[in-house]
């Protein structure tokens, strides 16, 4: 998978895993993009009218997410249109949107207000997710740090 940045653009912080991809999806449209793929979108008629956004921008970040390997997109048969599908680094991001639409749950939401739910194949609500540590201890930002790299490690 390609995952450089188009020319003439710098990582934000070329050692940091949050910023990288920050850089490759970090702005809201290509997060709901990859959000309505995930929920069966794949034609640019389709995620345009889920999103309302306008065409030229969903043209760019289509063309981004392809780019860098989150999308895949191939002409349907009679070559006029194309269908988009998450790849496997795509697919990779499930957790990341989980994580996020149950911190938008928790905290973007008023008590009583109506959101709508993930579930499972089942009907069944996902579970919440928390990072667990080595020993399947739930893991919280206090209780962990990062280690930097070094040069040649």
């Amino acid at each position: 998978m390609d995952v450089a940045l188009a020319a003439g653009s710098a990582w934000t912080d070329p050692a940091c895993p949050v910023a990288r991809t920050v850089d490759l999806i970090g702005d809201r449209w290509s997060l709901l993009i990859i959000r309505d793929a995930m929920d069966g979108a794949t034609s640019f008629t389709e995620f345009h009218r889920r999103l309302g956004i306008a065409r030229n921008i969903l043209t760019d970040r289509l063309r981004r997410l392809v780019e860098h390997g989150i999308l895949d997109k191939s002409a349907d048969t009679d070559g006029r249109r194309h269908t988009y599908r998450l790849t496997a680094a795509g697919q990779d991001l499930f957790t990341t949107v989980v994580a996020l639409r149950q911190w938008g749950e928790r905290h973007a939401f008023a008590p009583d207000e109506p959101h709508s739910v993930l579930v499972d194949d089942r009907g069944r609500e996902l579970p919440e997710l928390l990072p667990l540590g080595q020993d399947g201890a739930p893991l919280s930002a206090a209780a962990s740090r990062v280690r930097r790299s070094r040069p040649g490690e």
